[in-house]
């Protein structure tokens, strides 16, 4: 069964569980609520609206949430031990949700009828979807350990540290379910120990058009400690592409390190790179929290917009707003929205970065970046979709080409929605030429390997602390 297949298996069974346990739990409280008979409560649901509205939301409601725990993300890679902790989760907080919601207006006759009902619909909700998906797990599970499905896999680097590799994926039972397929060199590969064991695909600079053309799903990338520099170019290459999992053989170093994290105790621990900087669940809050705080900001921003409006009109002739093309989210272009600070046609000779002494800035201009006023129109752009409240400062594709020759790992900050703020703008601040944005993409690159929900709202309190003290560069 291929993927398309498979989650619609899950996503029918997860549908067929929603709609049989609302059922039972409407007959349910009809019965211990009002003390109906079977053919009692069957007149009844002809008249009650409620039972239709139930069998239409409760499975959108369902499969809403299991969607934000990312169950239905690479479906063949599943744990049933995972399996049973996130579907338990994920059950008893959607009744809580759906229980305070819905049902605490219920008449009851005993305080302990809540108790029942909770009960009830917990413990039918979580068997009907739990017991399905424990059986359709451990079947692909099963296939996977047979070699039935797996994964199509290459192998990048072709010494001794790749042959061991090799070993040590073909060696482990049950089988881990990577198909091997071929390897990949790299430009410092001297001793070629794999071109007996598997077909050379090419070496690292067609590393992208080989994982197009073969549909590769893996990577395990075999280096030893001098070719690692190589690492920034494929993760770059894999975080633009979110099928791919890249895992590392892990040795001494990185297990006293800790880096290495392993759920299963049948197979060699590798160490797992991850394409999704946030669990699904918290990409969605994350945008709630730009859309809810964005609105408030615009609203509670406009007597002051009008007065900007006016100043930055008197302060010299031109436009009120300045719109300048930034790349966003995947290397997608949009218009940044910008009080104008400077005067009109300041970038005639090229681009330039602006400074604390710049002649181009208007001193009304020069005013608003002290309390960073001219950025506040953003807030449009976070409202649509094209920033975030938290992310790295969007650049211009002019800055981006020359960083990206110093540091070729700067792509990765494509990965996620530029920001109206960022940890490199509270660290460092504005920067004024190339070295500085460098110095400030340190900041970034830390701040997408810590995201969370509690990082950002650190941030935007130090972003307003720094704005209010008028600190920061």
């Amino acid at each position: 069964m291929n993927k398309k297949g498979l989650t619609a298996l899950y996503l029918i069974f997860d549908i067929s569980a929603a709609l049989f346990t609302w059922v039972c739990f409407y007959f349910y409280r009809k019965h211990v609520g009002e003390h109906m008979n079977f053919s009692g409560i069957l007149q009844a649901v002809g008249h009650d609206p409620k039972f239709f509205w139930g069998m239409l939301l409760c499975p959108v409601y369902w499969v809403f949430l299991h969607a934000l725990s990312s169950y239905y993300n690479k479906i063949y890679r599943k744990s049933r031990l995972s399996e049973l902790v996130t579907t338990f989760s994920i059950t008893l907080i959607g009744v809580l949700v759906f229980f305070f919601a819905f049902i605490l207006d219920d008449i009851v006759t005993k305080p302990q009828d809540y108790v029942r009902y909770m009960m009830f619909l917990f413990s039918w909700q979580f068997i009907l979807t739990y017991v399905p998906r424990l059986i359709i797990t451990t079947r692909i599970n099963r296939k996977i350990h047979s070699g039935k499905i797996g994964f199509n896999t290459i192998i990048v680097g072709c010494d001794e540290f790749a042959l061991q590799a090799y070993n040590m994926v073909m060696n482990q039972n049950p089988a881990p379910g990577n198909f091997l397929i071929g390897y990949v060199t790299v430009d410092s590969d001297h001793q070629d120990e794999m071109k007996e064991k598997l077909p050379c695909l090419g070496d690292i600079s067609h590393l992208e058009e080989i994982i197009n053309q073969r549909h590769i799903e893996e990577l395990i990338i075999a280096l030893h400690n001098g070719q690692r520099k190589y690492l920034e170019q494929i993760i770059v290459l894999a975080r633009d592409n979110r099928n791919i999992t890249i895992s590392m053989p892990a040795n001494m170093q990185d297990v006293l390190m800790g880096k290495v994290k392993t759920s299963s105790v049948l197979y060699e621990p590798l160490i797992s790179i991850s394409p999704e900087y946030l669990p699904t669940w918290q990409r969605f809050v994350k945008r709630g929290m730009d859309i809810l705080l964005s609105l408030i900001a615009l609203i509670l921003l406009s007597p002051l917009y009008i007065f900007l409006a006016i100043k930055v009109k008197k302060s010299s002739p031109g436009p009120i707003f300045y719109k300048q093309e930034r790349i966003g989210y995947h290397g997608k272009p949009f218009n940044i929205i910008k009080f104008r600070s400077m005067y009109v046609n300041a970038e005639d000779a090229g681009p330039a970065l602006s400074s604390k002494e710049d002649a181009r800035i208007t001193p009304f201009g020069k005013f608003m970046r002290q309390y960073r006023l001219d950025e506040t129109p953003q807030f449009y752009n976070v409202l649509i979709g094209d920033m975030s409240l938290v992310g790295p400062r969007p650049e211009r594709q002019f800055y981006i080409d020359q960083i990206v020759e110093r540091a070729p790992y700067y792509p990765l900050l494509l990965g996620i929605k530029p920001g109206l703020t960022s940890w490199g703008q509270v660290r460092f601040g504005y920067a004024e030429n190339v070295d500085e944005m460098l110095e400030r993409l340190r900041w970034d690159m830390l701040y997408i390997e810590n995201m969370s929900l509690q990082m950002d709202i650190k941030i935007l309190i130090y972003t307003v602390l720094i704005v209010l003290k008028r600190e920061g560069k």
